[in-house]
């Protein structure tokens, strides 16, 4: 059963189009990666299902439901949460309080309850608190949960924004470039945690990203983007062999590639 299903989606940028009638699926508990060269529309398609951006044309269902017309703070609470292709963390608070943050849609005891310090606000503040202990267990940033965010490596920095995204539950998720700028060793940490947040909480997650390591070893399926057009679907094997890929990537003749 497809969770995200987009069809047609057609964007334009001062008359020059970023992407152009782009349809393809994300199933319940899927991981499916969005690959293709710089420019390829990529993240302009995540920003379009976030409603960063509203297309053209074309439809995005999200459990049955339209998205397009509503506004971001709506697509936040029907479940869809991301991440930034460029980290948009609070880089002066810590680690533990960034990821707080990422309750706050579900947290509400209501502002005169807070001011009041009433047993409601209280027992709110519990259940965030053990919340974000429990994530940070599962992502492994105990050793910085108290540590400002800007002292962090850009690598560490990517996993706490991950984590972020997951404190607000999502059924979905977007991951814009989470390995960009890693090392090989640091990749495969990021390939793991995508395969756990799907396996352990049953999250469809949509990944964009220039690893191949980690789009191939953590996507069930991979679609290709070029100059905004869908070239080739399909399982990592079929996407690894696709002469429309290697040509893609490559800028060469099929035959040659």
């Amino acid at each position: 059963m497809a969770l995200l299903e987009l069809s047609g989606i057609s964007l334009s940028f001062s008359g020059l189009r970023a992407l152009s009638d782009v349809s393809f699926s994300v199933a319940e508990s899927q991981i499916v990666g969005l690959i293709g060269p710089n420019g390829a529309g990529k993240s302009t398609l995540i920003n379009c299902v976030s409603h960063l951006y509203r297309p053209e044309r074309g439809s995005i269902l999200f459990n049955g439901q339209e998205l397009v017309g509503r506004s971001t703070p709506e697509v936040a609470a029907m479940g869809i949460r991301r991440t930034f292709q460029n980290l948009e963390l609070f880089r002066e608070v810590s680690v533990r309080e960034n990821i707080t943050l990422g309750l706050v849609y579900r947290y509400r005891a209501g502002i005169l309850s807070d001011f009041l310090n009433l047993p409601s606000a209280r027992a709110m503040r519990r259940e965030a608190n053990a919340e974000t202990a429990a994530i940070i267990e599962r992502l492994g940033l105990n050793d910085v949960a108290d540590v400002r965010v800007c002292e962090l490596s850009y690598g560490l920095q990517k996993s706490v924004e991950m984590a972020r995204a997951l404190a607000g539950r999502p059924k979905l998720m977007l991951l814009d470039e989470p390995a960009a700028g890693m090392n090989p060793e640091e990749s495969r940490r990021v390939a793991d945690t995508v395969r756990r947040l799907r396996d352990e909480n049953g999250i469809s997650i949509l990944l964009v990203e220039h690893d191949m390591r980690v789009v191939m070893s953590a996507c069930d399926r991979i679609v290709v983007l070029d100059h905004g057009e869908k070239i080739a679907e399909g399982t990592p094997a079929e996407i690894r062999n696709s002469p429309a890929v290697i040509k893609a990537y490559l800028g060469e003749d099929d035959d040659h590639a």
